[in-house]
């Protein structure tokens, strides 16, 4: 007998009950007949069983990591009215026991899961050993060669299929025993297979390392469970990177190792002593690597300190050998490409283009509407004249789009661009199968972490010139290092800054907001704090906003509140009725609510609910999981890259059918239809609302953003300017005017300690 112990599935919509937390728990066993559904990746599964007493068969649902008709189940869990199927039993609790009748037998063995058995063997070994063909084919399978029409191979075959499934419950079991649930549990099987139970008993804290969705103090508790003492070498070790990785997660590429060091005695709650121990342990084992920063000793992770040395390496090496264009005379050129686009350079173009075509490496940076895409256009357009092979890339699909809708030219994302290859966990371009290409253009820049860089530049062959465009004074990446900052902070690079702000963005005032935010001062507003709308009750709303009728629109307003919950109550007031009358912006499709947090009243999580209430509140059928409810036509984003649906970080998609039964869904990204199972709905969330970092490289339409003070925390200038440069048309402000201030004020907060920049002039100096 095993048993195993799974939360609730939460994959039914329910008709009767608001929730099911409050139905009465119940018990219920019974023969599986029949596996209407089962994912091997999850454990959810849909099953018909016969249970003593009944006639009909009951539909029950949950979770076990494997089960075939014949098998015994018994479980607890309440009874729910499904809108879609009808009468289920949803299982909080289930374990499965090998069936013990000879019926049972038949049907288990017959099921297909034991792979060389058909229904056909299944029936002949019941013949011939009855009750005890399970102990046949356990303790003595070579009797399985008595039976007419088994052979070596079919007999070889079958013993292992039966080894491997007692292995996968053997497994199963442990790990469910030590506090793991099945997503997990399956794919801590699928990553180290049958040596698993080994591996987690040897170091749980590679779990950490090794399995996406475990962390360190998942990995923690099991330890603690299998009887790891807390002062452990091995926890110890394990703290001081997880530590580390904590850091790299808020950007840093380094520590100091004072600041390791008293994170890790809080984080750990071990004395100093054992954390200095295991520091150097660490570094002696090449995990951690020592180096200099500024006058104090700090510790990198590996991963990151090679990173860095490698997009130092690559732009040293790009920057030397000739021009992969024959010299170009700007001074012809210039005016040339004038009279092609019909469009007059400013004279920091034209300085900048004449750089660019005397430079194999150039770095362009500067704020909404001061040139830099007609810069670009330019340039390209004077290169391509020249047969260039020019290839163009951007971090996300979205920036990608964009840069595609701005040159003409394809543009790729960097993930494409380098042909991940998932099975192998790594690109299928680097230095011994570079890109084809003479010139490659990066845009997006500052949304490009140091590891990503690395993997780019390594691509990137000796001959080609480099092209590296983006706003430096907006958010950095999500990922670890500032490498835009810090390519241009080491002065050994070609560099441009443009500043001038072009006649016809001037005109617009969230180009002249992002500009003010920028200079650290506060935005302008004309005199309505939100547009009127001409329609029945437009009085009444006027006269909360202060605003006449009469007024001339603008593409730029702050809303004054005085309180967390009058921004709320404004801001949904506006999103749902005021800008989609006004301006016909679709609520959904083009108004885009960037908030700094993700908790907290104002935070992504629980404005995503309320208007997820109000913007779709009927749609059926839907599925909770992992606390967030879904339904058709809902808004989602990705919350981490997947290579095997070629979706990533950031995508943004609309939900387009839910089936509640095998619980997946179908999300529409950018017209390409991609399904989720339910273990897999961690990996996206709900995007009415979404935070600001989460929207870099992307642009929409109308972007509304709620500021207050209990946001104090992440309020500075470059989140500010980051969100007001999403905006394409409309930018609403909601909030305190004090937590404006602040933000507009705060400029140096949370600077990212990394050592790029000394790597590119050459002054990084390893700790002896």
């Amino acid at each position: 007998m095993y048993a195993l112990t799974y939360p609730q599935t939460g994959a039914l919509s329910l008709a009767n009950s608001a929730s099911v937390s409050n139905l009465t728990t119940e018990h219920l066993s019974g023969s599986v007949e029949r596996v209407t559904f089962h994912s091997p990746d999850s454990g959810f599964c849909v099953l018909r069983v016969k249970t003593k007493g009944q006639r009909d068969l009951c539909t029950l649902v949950g979770n076990l990591p494997s089960i075939a008709p014949g098998e015994y189940v018994e479980a607890s869990g309440v009874w729910i009215n499904d809108r879609t199927h009808g009468l289920q039993f949803q299982a909080k609790h289930l374990r499965c026991i090998p069936p013990a009748t000879v019926e049972g037998m038949e049907k288990y063995l017959g099921s297909g899961l034991i792979r060389g058995i058909g229904p056909h063997f299944a029936k002949q070994l019941i013949q011939a050993f009855g009750v005890q063909v399970f102990e046949i084919i356990e303790y003595q399978s070579e009797r399985l060669l008595e039976l007419p029409g088994i052979g070596k191979k079919r007999h070889q075959r079958v013993v292992a299929a039966w080894a491997e499934q007692k292995i996968v419950r053997e497994i199963m079991v442990f790990l469910q025993s030590h506090g793991v649930g099945t997503a997990r549990a399956v794919r801590i099987y699928k990553a180290y297979g049958e040596t698993a139970i080994e591996k987690v008993q040897e170091n749980p804290y590679r779990l950490a390392l090794d399995i996406h969705g475990i962390g360190f103090k998942t990995a923690d508790t099991i330890a603690q469970k299998l009887g790891i003492a807390p002062n452990s070498p091995l926890r110890a070790q394990a703290g001081v990177r997880h530590v580390l990785q904590e850091l790299s997660n808020a950007g840093h590429c380094a520590a100091t190792r004072e600041q390791l060091v008293e994170l890790a005695v809080k984080t750990l709650e071990i004395e100093a002593p054992l954390i200095h121990l295991a520091i150097n342990e660490e570094l002696g084992a090449g995990t951690l690597i020592a180096e200099v920063i500024e006058h104090q000793p700090c510790v990198f992770l590996a991963a990151l300190y090679h990173a860095e040395q490698g997009v130092a390496k690559h732009c040293q090496r790009l920057l030397s050998g000739a021009l992969p264009w024959m010299e170009i005379n700007a001074a012809k050129a210039i005016p040339w490409v004038e009279e092609k686009t019909g469009l007059a350079l400013s004279r920091s173009q034209r300085e900048a283009i004449g750089l660019a075509l005397r430079s194999k490496l150039l770095v362009i940076t500067g704020g909404p509407g001061v040139g830099k895409t007609t810069l670009v256009n330019s340039l390209l357009k004077i290169l391509r004249a020249k047969n260039l092979t020019v290839t163009l890339c951007a971090p996300t699909g979205r920036a990608a789009k964009r840069l595609s809708e701005s040159t003409g030219l394809t543009a790729k994302t960097i993930h494409r661009l380098l042909e991940f290859d998932p099975k192998e966990g790594g690109f299928k371009r680097h230095q011994k199968h570079p890109l084809d290409t003479q010139l490659l253009v990066i845009d997006e820049a500052s949304m490009v972490d140091v590891v990503l860089m690395n993997q780019l530049l390594r691509a990137v062959p000796d001959q080609a010139a480099l092209l590296i465009v983006g706003d430096v004074d907006q958010l950095p990446s999500v990922g670890p290092g500032a490498v835009l900052a810090d390519l241009l902070d080491s002065g050994s690079l070609p560099s441009v800054r443009l500043t001038e702000i072009f006649r016809q963005a001037a005109s617009s005032q969230i180009i002249v907001n992002a500009h003010r935010i920028n200079a650290g001062q506060t935005p302008h507003s004309p005199a309505p704090k939100v547009p009127p709308v001409v329609s029945t009750g437009v009085q009444e709303s006027a006269a909360v906003y202060n605003v006449p009728v009469s007024e001339k629109l603008s593409d730029f307003y702050l809303i004054s509140a005085e309180t967390p919950e009058a921004i709320a109550d404004k801001l949904l007031h506006v999103v749902t009725e005021r800008i989609p009358k006004r301006f016909g912006f679709d609520p959904i499709k083009d108004i885009q609510v960037l908030t700094p947090m993700q908790r907290g009243g104002l935070g992504a999580r629980a404005l995503n609910v309320q208007l997820q209430a109000v913007l779709n509140p009927d749609s059926h059928p839907q599925l909770t999981r992992f606390g967030s409810t879904f339904a058709p036509g809902d808004k989602v984003i990705q919350n981490l890259n997947n290579y095997d649906k070629e979706v990533f970080n950031g995508d943004i998609g609309r939900i387009l059918d839910i089936d509640a039964e095998q619980g997946t869904l179908l999300i529409d990204f950018d017209g390409r239809d991609i399904a989720y199972e339910s273990n897999e709905l961690d990996e996206i969330s709900l995007a009415y609302v979404i935070s600001i970092h989460r929207s870099q490289g992307s642009e929409y339409p109308c972007v509304v953003i709620p500021l207050a003070m209990q946001h104090y925390m992440l309020l500075e200038r470059n989140l500010l300017y980051t969100a007001v440069t999403r905006g394409k048309s409309l930018v609403v402000l909601i909030g305190e005017h004090k937590a404006l201030g602040m933000a507009v004020r705060n400029h140096q907060a949370n600077t990212r300690l990394t050592n790029l920049a000394a790597r590119l002039a050459g002054k990084a100096y390893l700790t002896q």
